[in-house]
């Protein structure tokens, strides 16, 4: 005598398997359309974008605004290509990185989106930097107007993005606010080296600068006590993922301007005057057919 399972299921025993079928159909529907997590969504030829500024991806095909999310244009036509956003968030700035898109949006948040594919490669939070960009409880800025917020908002992202596009080992991002630096790899988001500045100092934003395989942080410390105590130098973090990183002796007011992808113009005040950073090496550099430079840590030799 055969055995058929199915004529011995009743139609009430048959009701919970039913039921367990319903509950996995639904489960399976809901994993397929739930939202994404970071509210990422990318729109082909979006039609509502209203961009604050203008920035060139530098690519051959498309250029990249910013806000509400990344809009991307053709260069011949001018035609909207796509558009990717995040729920809730606006764009701030993005730098570009290779084939990828790093953005700075008014939550705190920051995105790599590959350009090629429109791929989110990562997401990674940044602690109290959407309060910084917001500038509330500053002094002055119960005053300011809408516009105001917003151009403190979009410089402020502009000046914490500092991407270091290093071609021969792996590129890297840092941000920046006052209290906290932190640096991510920038093809998995890893973070690499965060650090913040010794207590009563703060990190400028503004001065930083960046080459091709190192970021230079400026830090300021004002004086503890009154207008007469003594400003405190400030000095200059020098950070990498290849090397150590290091640390440069300079006053409060040092200005710095990158030159190519590996040097950088340090302008130190009447005194010191200026000299050159070489952050391959991890030196200053030495003046051909002059005598030595002081206070320089080594002094690589001059080819002819």
């Amino acid at each position: 005598m055969s055995f058929n399972p199915l004529r011995s299921l009743s139609p009430r025993s048959a009701l919970p398997a039913a039921a367990v079928l319903l509950v996995l159909a639904a489960g399976a529907a809901a994993h397929a359309n739930r939202p994404e997590p970071f509210g990422d969504r990318v729109v082909p030829g979006a039609s509502d974008a209203s961009p604050v500024s203008a920035q060139s991806t530098g690519a051959e095909q498309a250029d990249l605004q910013v806000g509400p999310g990344v809009e991307a244009y053709s260069r011949s036509t001018g035609e909207r290509l796509w558009s990717y956003r995040r729920e809730g968030a606006t764009a701030l700035h993005l730098a570009r990185v290779g084939e990828d898109a790093v953005v700075l949006w008014d939550d705190g948040m920051i995105t790599a989106v590959n350009t090629a594919d429109h791929s989110v490669r990562w997401h990674r939070g940044f602690p109290d930097l959407a309060d910084w960009l917001r500038a509330d409880g500053e002094p002055g800025a119960d005053t300011r107007t809408e516009e105001q917020r917003k151009q403190t908002m979009l410089q402020r992202a502009a000046d914490a993005l500092h991407p270091s596009d290093d071609k021969v080992n792996d590129a890297f991002v840092t941000v920046v606010t006052p209290g906290l630096l932190m640096g991510f790899r920038e093809r998995d988001g890893d973070l690499r080296f965060n650090s913040r500045p010794p207590a009563g100092c703060d990190f400028d934003p503004a001065r930083t600068a960046q080459t091709d395989d190192a970021v230079l942080v400026p830090r300021l410390c004002p004086p503890a006590g009154g207008s007469a105590a003594r400003q405190l130098p400030g000095g200059v973090m020098v950070f990498s993922l290849t090397d150590r990183g290091g640390f440069l002796n300079t006053g409060p007011d040092v200005v710095m301007r990158p030159l190519d992808g590996h040097r950088v113009m340090v302008e130190d005040g009447p005194v010191i005057g200026s000299w050159v950073y070489d952050t391959t090496l991890g030196t200053r550099e030495a003046v051909c057919g002059t005598a030595a430079v002081p206070f320089a840590a080594a002094r690589p030799s001059c080819g002819k």
